[in-house]
């Protein structure tokens, strides 16, 4: 059983691009916007594609999240159709997640010379 479940998957002409609305089971307030881009780029195989996370909701109760995605087949024209502060957003997220990355690797590194001098 997959922890993906496609609610809606629609193709939307006028604005082209793909909207996708699915729900995560089992990841309530664990989930973040980046990982959840990441299973949706795997399950659909979106690769050199932009997408993306507009909307995750937790539910009341139960453990799922649902969210709501948008596909461009151009980051060009997924700026002229959403606003700036979107795209600030997921730069901000992957500075942070940048940051913790190089925060961990340094201090992986720091321990193996104690190792060595015992």
């Amino acid at each position: 059983m997959s922890m993906i479940e496609v609610t809606r998957d629609v193709k939307n002409p006028l604005l082209s691009r793909r909207e996708i609305t699915c729900n995560f089971k089992g990841l309530s307030g664990r989930l973040k916007k980046l990982e959840a881009v990441d299973m949706i780029s795997k399950k659909f195989n979106l690769e050199g594609k932009i997408v993306i996370p507009i909307l995750l909701k937790n539910e009341t109760g139960r453990p799922v999240v649902s969210g709501s995605f948008y596909v461009y087949e151009d980051e060009k024209l997924a700026k002229e159709h959403l606003k700036a502060a979107v795209f600030a957003r997921i730069e901000k997220a992957k500075g942070a997640a940048a940051v913790k990355a190089e925060g961990e690797a340094p201090a992986e590194q720091a321990e193996a010379p104690k190792e060595e001098s015992k």
